[in-house]
């Protein structure tokens, strides 16, 4: 019977930390982002809205091919980075988090977005006759009301995250310990030959999708229920 050998746990390891991080930023960026196109009125806004949903259609290797580029030691962010003293992002864990943060970021943005929107601006405006302040309307009505789109959001941005390749593989390479995160190493095992090994990761990547399929479908559902 296969078991996870060391090399496979700091994969998994790596993968759950490289899919939490990944999530934490994109909240931070995601909410403001989703509630500017919310209510949003500019002419650019469509510019935007497609920047955002651009990975949807992407390949995952062109996205991390130009991010390698531009991370690179000619790079805009590159050189910036090197001048700070920061080093250079392509192939360390920091690496991955940029390049995730931008592969999932329509994950993170829509379910949000669509939450904003079916608010309505009629909360925001009762809230408003109350004399709430932009920021009490948006803290103590809108997150709440929001809260099915941020919980979808949620699932969805670490399950896409830990379920990359592409992006992961043009940006870290295939770094024990450092890069090497569970699509990657699923990868490795079956270039070997190992499918033993490749089926008991492939079988937790399988296991995992349903139960996150599950969770959306009983978010949507209780949502649902409570707007009936």
């Amino acid at each position: 019977m296969a078991t996870l050998d060391p090399a496979d746990l700091q994969a998994v390891w790596l993968t759950l930390k490289l899919a939490s991080v990944t999530t934490l930023f994109l909240l931070l960026i995601a909410t403001p982002l989703a509630w500017w196109l919310a209510h949003s009125r500019k002419w650019y806004k469509g510019v935007v809205a497609a920047l955002v949903a651009l990975p949807l259609v992407l390949p995952p290797t062109v996205l991390g091919f130009y991010l390698l580029l531009l991370m690179g030691p000619h790079g805009v962010v590159g050189e910036l980075t090197t001048a700070l003293n920061l080093g250079r992002l392509p192939f360390t864990f920091y690496g991955l988090v940029v390049g995730s943060v931008l592969f999932s970021m329509p994950f993170a943005v829509q379910p949000i977005q669509n939450a904003f929107e079916a608010i309505g601006k009629r909360p925001l405006e009762v809230a408003a006759t109350l004399r709430a302040s932009l920021w009490d309307r948006f803290v103590s009505v809108a997150l709440p009301l929001a809260r099915p789109g941020f919980l979808t959001a949620i699932i969805l941005a670490f399950a896409h995250t830990v379920g990359e390749f592409g992006v992961v593989l043009m940006l870290g390479g295939n770094i024990d310990g450092e890069t090497r995160v569970l699509s990657v190493a699923i990868y490795n095992h079956v270039e070997a030959m190992e499918y033993s090994a490749a089926h008991l990761l492939a079988g937790c990547m399988v296991l995992f999708s349903f139960l996150v399929l599950l969770g959306l479908y009983l978010v949507g559902g209780r949502s649902a229920r409570v707007t009936k």
